[in-house]
C-alpha cells in the first residue's frame, strides 16, 4: 500500500508490502506548503505548484490507481483558507483523497512509525519522549509503559524562520516556551521517559551531516537509531552557518539552509526545556505510521481508510 504526508515543508511518499511491513519505494520532495502562510493565510502559488509538481513526479514513481493508497495533510492545511480547493485540485489531477488530520491525530500515527522503528533498531519502544519538528506545527508524544499523552503545538521551522529574522535565538526561546503549561502536567521528564526521540527533517539532516552524507546520498539506514548530544547540534549550527550557499546546499538540499539552521536552534531549545543533553535520531515519520496503521487494519477498516466513506481518516486511524 500507499501512504503519502503533505506536510507543511515536505511531500513525503512511502510504498510498504504490508506482510513484510518492507518499504518497497519512498519518495520526497520540498514543497514549502507553508510558505508565506502566517502573512497571508493561503498557500501561495508558487507552493501550489511545487506540490502539483511533486505529484506529478512522485506518479511516475508509484502505481497510484493499482495500490490502495492513504492521504494525509497537516498543519498548513489545517490553517490555509484555500486549503480544500487545493486538495480537491490534487483529487481530480491524481485521483489522491488526502484528508486533512488533526495535530493530536498526527502524533499519534508518528508515535506508531517511531515504535516500530525503536523496535527495529534494538531500543526500547514503550518508554520515551518523541518530539517531531514539522514545518507548520511540533507534536510532542509522552509515553511510558504503552500510555501515551500527546499534544501538537503551532510552530515549526517554516513558520519560524519567516516570522522571526531578527534576534532569532531568543526568539525561539520564547516560542518554544509556550509548551511550559502542557509540561506542568508531566512530572519527572527525564526520570520517567528514559529517552528522547526525534523525528523529521532537521534533525535526520543534522544526522546525515555529521556523518559525512550530503542531501543527494542521504542514507536513512545511517541516521536511524543514531544519538545525539545537544553539542553536535551546536557543531552542525556553526558549521552549516559558515559554508558557502552551494555547500550548504550540497548537504541541506536547494533553499533550505534557512530552515535546517533554524531547526537546529529549535532542536536545542526543547531538548533544553524537556530536560536532555541526548537524542535518538529516526527517518520515519507520520507517512510511516499512517502506513502501517492501515496495514494493521481489519479488511473492512481497510476499505474506509481508502474510500474514506463512513467516518473521518483521523477518528478511524485512532482506533487502530
Amino acid at each position: 500500500m500507499i501512504a503519502c504526508d503533505l506536510g507543511s515543508n515536505t511531500l513525503r511518499i512511502v510504498e510498504i508490502d504490508c506482510v513484510s511491513k518492507k518499504k518497497l519505494n519512498t519518495y520526497e520532495k520540498i514543497v514549502r506548503t507553508a510558505k508565506d502562510l502566517h502573512r497571508t493565510h493561503m498557500i501561495c502559488e508558487s507552493s501550489q505548484n511545487a506540490i502539483f509538481e511533486a505529484l506529478e513526479e512522485a506518479s511516475r514513481l508509484f502505481d497510484f490507481k493499482a495500490e490502495p493508497c492513504v492521504c494525509v495533510t497537516t498543519q498548513a492545511m489545517r490553517v490555509a483558507h484555500n486549503a480544500l480547493p487545493i486538495l480537491e485540485e490534487i483529487k481530480r489531477r491524481f485521483g489522491l483523497n488526502f484528508k486533512i488530520i488533526s495535530g493530536e491525530t498526527e502524533a499519534y500515527l508518528t508515535s506508531l512509525a517511531i515504535e516500530y522503528a525503536l523496535k527495529r533498531e534494538g531500543l526500547n519502544e514503550k518508554t520515551y519522549v518523541l518530539f517531531d519538528l514539522g514545518g507548520g506545527s511540533t507534536e510532542f508524544v509522552f509515553c511510558k509503559n504503552g500510555k501515551k499523552v500527546t499534544q501538537s503545538f503551532p510552530f515549526g521551522i517554516v513558520s519560524v524562520a519567516e516570522q522571526y529574522k531578527d534576534n532569532i535565538e531568543q526568539n525561539v526561546t520564547h516560542v518554544v516556551e509556550s509548551i511550559e503549561t502542557f509540561l506542568k502536567d508531566i512530572p519527572l521528564i527525564q526520570k520517567n521517559y528514559l529517552q528522547l526521540v526525534t523525528t523529521a527533517g532537521t534533525p535526520t539532516t543534522v544526522a546525515a551531516f555529521l556523518e559525512g552524507l550530503d542531501y543527494a546520498h542521504y542514507d536513512a539506514s545511517v541516521v536511524n537509531g543514531k544519538v545525539l548530544h545537544v553539542n553536535d547540534f551546536e557543531k552542525a549550527y556553526q558549521q552549516l552557518s559558515s559554508l558557502n550557499e552551494a555547500d550548504a546546499e550540497r548537504y541541506t538540499g536547494t533553499n533550505r539552509r534557512d530552515l535546517v539552521v533554524v531547526g537546529i536552534l529549535i532542536v536545542k531549545a526543547i531538548m533544553k526545556k524537556l530536560g536532555f543533553v541526548h537524542c535518538v535520531v529516526i527517518d520515519d515519520g507520520l507517512r510511516e505510521g499512517v502506513a502501517l496503521a492501515h496495514c494493521d487494519a481489519s479488511s473492512k477498516e481497510k476499505e474506509i481508510l481508502i474510500h474514506q466513506n463512513k467516518r473521518h481518516l483521523g477518528h478511524m486511524l485512532q482506533e487502530v
